[in-house]
C-alpha cells in the first residue's frame, strides 16, 4: 500500500469514527434520522458532482445508472441496521463488531473469489488489524446480557452489509472505472429518494427527530460522504483486501469516543487494542 493510499484510508477512518459517534447519540426515529442524513449528503454532493460531469462533457453509461442503484439499496440496509443497533445497544459493542466482521468477509472474498494477491506482509497485517479489533470488541462488560446479544447481532448484521457494499463499490470504481465522487453522489441521492416514501409515512416523527438530532445529522451528512469518497479513491490504486481492514482502524477512535462521550467501560483494553491495530497497519503499509 502506498503512503498516499494509506493516508487517504486513515483519514477516512477518522471521519468515519466521528460521524458514528455523533449518530450514536441521535434521538427520535432511526429511519427519519437516516433519511435526513441521506438528504443532507445528497444536497451537499450533487452540485460538486454536476460540475465535475459538466467539465467531463456529461459522460453517461448504463454502469453509472445501475451501480449507484444497487449501492444505494445496500447502503440503506447498512444504515438502518446500524442506526437501530445504536438505539438498542452500546456503541462499544455494535461498532467494533460491525467494523470487524465487514473487512473480514471482504478480505476473504477478495482473496478466494477475486483472486487478489496483496502479499504476505499485507495479509498478516490485515489479520493483525482484525485481532486488534477483536481485543477492543470483547472487552465490554455489559450489565444486561440481552443488550450484549443485541449489540453482537446488530454488529454482525451490519458487518455483512458492509462487506456487500464494499465489494460492489470496489467493482464499480475499479472494474467499471466510475469516478468516486460522481458514483457516491448518485448512490446517496438514490438512497435519499428510496427512503423518502417511508419518511413521509413517519412524518409524525419529523419534528422530534429534527429538534433533538439536527446537529448530529449535519455531522453525519458532511463526514459520511467525505470518509467514503476517500475510501473509493484509495480502492482505485490498492487491493480491497488491504483497504477494508485498514479502514477499520476507525474502531480505535470509535472505541475511545465510546468511553469518553458515553462512559462505556475498559479504556485500557481499548488502548491495548489500538496498539495492535496500529501494528497491523504498519505491516500493511510495509507490504
Amino acid at each position: 500500500m502506498t503512503t498516499a493510499a494509506l493516508l487517504l484510508v486513515l483519514g477516512a477512518a477518522a471521519f468515519h469514527a466521528l460521524w458514528n459517534a455523533a449518530a450514536k447519540g441521535a434521538r427520535g426515529s432511526s429511519y427519519v434520522f437516516v433519511w435526513l442524513n441521506s438528504v443532507g449528503s445528497a444536497v451537499l454532493c450533487l452540485p460538486l458532482a454536476l460540475v465535475q460531469l459538466s467539465q467531463a462533457g456529461w459522460p453517461w453509461s448504463w454502469t453509472l445508472l445501475v451501480g449507484p442503484v444497487v449501492s444505494g439499496l445496500l447502503h440503506i440496509v447498512y444504515s438502518l441496521v446500524l442506526q437501530t443497533g445504536y438505539q438498542r445497544a452500546e456503541l462499544g459493542v455494535v461498532y467494533p463488531v460491525a467494523r470487524g466482521v465487514g473487512p473480514l468477509l471482504t478480505m476473504l472474498v477478495a482473496l478466494l473469489v477475486l483472486d487478489e494477491r496483496p502479499g504476505l506482509a499485507g495479509v498478516v497485517g490485515a489479520v493483525v488489524v482484525l485481532v486488534g479489533i477483536l481485543v477492543v470488541a470483547t472487552g465490554n462488560r455489559i450489565t444486561h446480557r440481552d443488550r450484549l446479544v443485541r449489540g453482537l447481532t446488530y454488529g454482525a448484521a451490519t458487518g455483512v452489509a458492509i462487506a456487500c457494499y464494499t465489494l460492489w463499490d470496489n467493482h464499480a470504481v475499479v472494474t467499471w472505472g466510475l469516478d468516486p465522487l460522481t458514483y457516491f453522489t448518485f448512490t446517496i441521492t438514490t438512497q435519499a429518494i428510496l427512503l423518502t416514501p417511508g419518511a413521509v409515512r413517519r412524518r409524525a416523527h419529523w419534528r422530534v427527530t429534527f429538534q433533538t438530532s439536527w446537529p448530529r445529522s449535519a455531522v453525519v451528512a458532511v463526514l459520511s460522504p467525505l470518509a467514503y469518497v476517500l475510501v473509493l479513491i484509495a480502492m482505485q490504486s490498492t487491493p480491497v483486501s488491504l483497504v477494508a481492514p485498514v479502514r477499520e482502524s476507525s474502531i480505535v477512535i470509535g472505541s475511545m469516543l465510546a468511553w469518553w462521550l458515553y462512559r462505556e467501560p475498559n479504556p485500557v483494553r481499548r488502548l491495548a487494542g489500538a496498539v495492535v491495530v496500529l501494528l497491523g497497519i504498519g505491516l500493511i503499509a510495509a507490504g
